[in-house]
């Protein structure tokens, strides 16, 4: 028997506690199907419930498995920003695990970027990037062995004689992913969700995954996972999958966790047609781009039943969109947001604070962009260093010994950028305000210009090789 779980315990980040929004563990439930198509017995422990690590320790002494494989759900945003907690939790899961006798494998962003921790945590090997092939490979192989070594087993990392580490053969990316099976459903409690939803929501939401990667190059975005390339499912295989999925789980809503959902307006028509041919129309929320955003698009999102959609716009000066690499420009967030609009869709925007060469009027043309365009809801972070991207190698420098946030609502500035971590919190405060008032703070915005000597470092980078 294998166990298959995740490290995400709801009740240990308060942020997203309070924001009461779960989603099914999705990569980990594909993972799962893939096992059981492939014909071994698998079990599934989803902590996202759970009230702390002894609920894991009493699945593993109930189902005894012969190894563990901790997968983290990929397509999750949460996983991909790599707390602290979370990577405590996976620590714990993996100790417990082995203390049973069991081996244990992982796979996800953190673990991919820091291997050295998880194998020292006791992990037998680290799955790089989506980790299902490599994850099938080895309970084949063990399933015969449950000792055999994993050298000759591609996509992985493993600890050499000398304590260091040894990455075996590259593993393609998956192919085709019309041929992979639907998650497994059947192995998470959708009760749970349903009743955390309903009680908070008042309403039902699940998560799809359409597709795989990004293809643009936003030089902050960390790819660990599905890489630079883009893999799309088919518009009927999707609609495929909302059909069953409305029979067996019956959302009142959809997340699609795509980084980009639809990257063409052809595949939105198509996706439309397929879920109205199959009577499945149910509202759903993704993510995508401002330049993706034009009006056959948008008409096809309507048609397909789209409600929100949330936008990359990040900064409000284009020097700042440049610097970053974003590939737009605000003219294109403007008309964006005004075609969504037009259409009855909700458009949103993630903002990000904190990139280097951004200064106090950099930061009012952000304020002012969002008055005025007045979009529905904003999700604001600041600019978080993560392994693997040109940004992370830009700031490498001044990063100290801390290099994750310790939960979801951290928002530490992790290197030293123009302005104090205090300061970009009062500045996210403040824009949430003006935009769930729709009125603007201007004698708070007063007070955060009059504190802008006191709370500025210095900007290291200004001459550092970035764009601009």
């Amino acid at each position: 028997m294998i166990l298959a779980a995740h490290s995400f315990f709801l009740k240990h980040d308060q942020k997203q506690l309070g924001r009461m929004t779960p989603y099914s563990p999705l990569a980990t439930l594909i993972c799962i199907a893939i096992l059981r198509e492939h014909g071994h017995a698998v079990a599934h422990f989803d902590p996202t419930f759970s009230d702390g690590l002894a609920e894991f320790e009493a699945a593993l002494d109930r189902i005894q498995p012969s190894f563990v494989a901790i997968m983290e759900d990929n397509f999750n945003f949460l996983t991909k920003m790599c707390t602290v907690r979370r990577r405590q939790d996976a620590f714990a899961m993996i100790a417990a695990a082995r203390k049973r006798g069991c081996r244990v494998v992982v796979n996800g962003p953190d673990s991919t970027d820091r291997p050295q921790l998880y194998l020292q945590a006791g992990a037998d090997a680290v799955l790089r990037g989506e980790g299902e092939a490599s994850l099938l490979e080895i309970a084949d192989l063990w399933q015969s062995d449950i000792s055999a070594p994993l050298e000759g087993v591609a996509g992985l990392i493993l600890s050499d004689r000398d304590g260091g580490l040894h990455r075996t053969a590259a593993r393609p990316h998956q192919r085709n992913l019309d041929r992979l099976p639907f998650p497994a459903w059947d192995l998470v409690d959708s009760e749970l969700y349903r009743t955390a939803w309903m009680s908070r929501h008042g309403r039902f939401s699940w998560n799809v995954a359409t597709s795989r990667g990004c293809p643009y190059t936003c030089n902050w975005c960390a790819k660990p996972t599905f890489g630079r390339g883009y893999e799309q499912r088919s518009a009927q295989s999707v609609a495929a999958e909302i059909r069953l999925l409305a029979g067996r789980i019956a959302p009142d809503h959809i997340w699609f966790a795509d980084d980009i959902f639809g990257l063409t307006a052809g595949w939105i028509q198509a996706f439309s047609e397929e879920v109205r041919r199959h009577g499945v129309r149910i509202p759903f929320t993704m993510q995508s781009r401002v330049n993706l955003m034009r009006p056959n698009a948008v008409d096809a999102l309507v048609q397909a039943g789209a409600e929100e959609v949330w936008l990359g716009v990040e900064s409000g000066s284009q020097k700042i969109l440049h610097a970053m690499e974003k590939g737009t420009t605000i003219d294109e967030c403007r008309a964006a947001t005004r075609s969504l609009r037009s259409g009855g869709i909700r458009a949103c925007w993630f903002i990000q604070l904190g990139y280097p060469g951004e200064h106090w009027e950099d930061i009012c043309q952000t304020r002012e962009l969002i008055h005025d365009e007045k979009p529905d809801d904003i999700g604001v972070s600041v600019a978080y260093p993560l392994p693997g991207t040109r940004f992370y190698e830009l700031v490498r420098g001044q990063l100290g010994h801390r290099r994750n946030w310790q939960d979801t609502d951290d928002l530490a500035m992790l290197f030293r950028g123009t302005y104090r971590t205090e300061f970009y919190r009062m500045v996210r405060d403040l824009l949430h305000e003006e935009v769930r008032t729709g009125q603007r703070n201007d004698p708070g915005w007063s007070q955060l210009a009059c504190a802008v000597p006191a709370h500025r470092t210095y900007d290291a980078l200004a001459t550092a090789g970035l764009p601009q």
